[in-house]
């Protein structure tokens, strides 16, 4: 039983575990900073060029109304302006994120590597003592 435990144990404390909770939860942080990118900053800017912050009511079509006409709760529509709105959303934050995150690391990193200068690998100790005895049966008289 104590084996299954120190096994358990073992794979929590992996490096790559860690990452990846760690991963989660700044990315989950991070989701609400670039829905309120969009939902604050981008979409009133579409709304003051097009006059609608989104596309929400653009285009329903309803299929089948309720038995309550007064209410719409049981209505059955199909909404393409949410989806719009969506899809809208996803290529905006999409934009953002490479615009503001992926590109500038990108910059970072070939300006860090830029700067780093190569150096070439180390030739292996058996790679040595083989170029070592080729070059010696090449030197050696032939009969």
């Amino acid at each position: 039983m104590r084996h299954v435990f120190s096994g358990f144990r073992d794979f929590i404390m992996r490096g790559n575990v860690v990452e990846l909770a760690v991963a989660v939860v700044i990315g989950a942080a991070f989701t609400a900073v670039v829905n309120s990118l969009v939902t604050y900053f981008i979409n009133p800017i579409i709304g003051a060029i097009f006059g609608k912050p989104n596309f929400d009511q653009l285009w329903d079509i309803t299929l089948r109304h309720g038995p309550d006409p007064s209410t719409h709760d049981d209505d059955a529509i199909i909404s393409v302006g949410h989806l719009l709105t969506a899809v809208v959303n996803f290529l905006l934050i999409a934009a953002a994120i490479y615009f503001l995150i992926v590109l500038p690391m990108n910059k970072i990193n070939e300006r860090r590597n830029r700067n780093k200068a190569v150096e070439p690998a180390a030739t292996p100790a058996d790679v040595q003592l083989l170029t070592e005895i080729r070059d010696l049966l090449a030197d050696r008289p032939r009969v």
